[in-house]
């Protein structure tokens, strides 16, 4: 589930963009309305939507920078397993996000943390090309 958020940086002020995406593990745990919901609370606006399964060659794509890490291999198989949809999102590690995000309240553990979010609005404009012009 690819969810593409607008955030207003200030009132008619250039507006940011971000790329969420709800994981596998999200989306089979019926979260996706929840997670969303978060996210509208904070100020986002909803601008595009869309569930598809993430194909092989676009998940080692996007994890590029993570191909020598030796869990590389199960973070693909997982990304790519089923439908997939930083501060409200949380840590990586569940363990270490606050209560009150989503990781913190939502998330099981570390490989399987519900959410990614762009960690920068460069990456964020990359991120929404590849996923929802896919």
């Amino acid at each position: 589930m690819c969810v593409y958020f607008v955030w207003p940086t200030a009132p008619q002020v250039q507006v940011e963009e971000t790329y969420i995406m709800v994981k596998p593990d999200g989306v089979q745990r019926g979260l996706v309305g929840e997670i969303i919901s978060r996210f509208e609370k904070k100020g986002f606006r909803l601008k595009g939507l869309k569930l598809f399964q993430c194909p092989k060659e676009l998940a080692e794509e996007h994890y590029k920078d993570l191909k020598e890490k030796s869990f590389f291999p199960k973070l693909i198989d997982y990304i790519t397993s089923g439908p997939s949809s930083r501060k409200l999102i949380g840590a990586t590690n569940p363990l270490q996000a606050e209560p009150g995000t989503i990781r913190g309240d939502l998330a099981v553990e570390t490989g399987r943390n519900i959410v990614h979010g762009s960690d920068s609005p460069d990456n964020g404009q990359r991120e929404i090309g590849e996923f929802l012009n896919y």
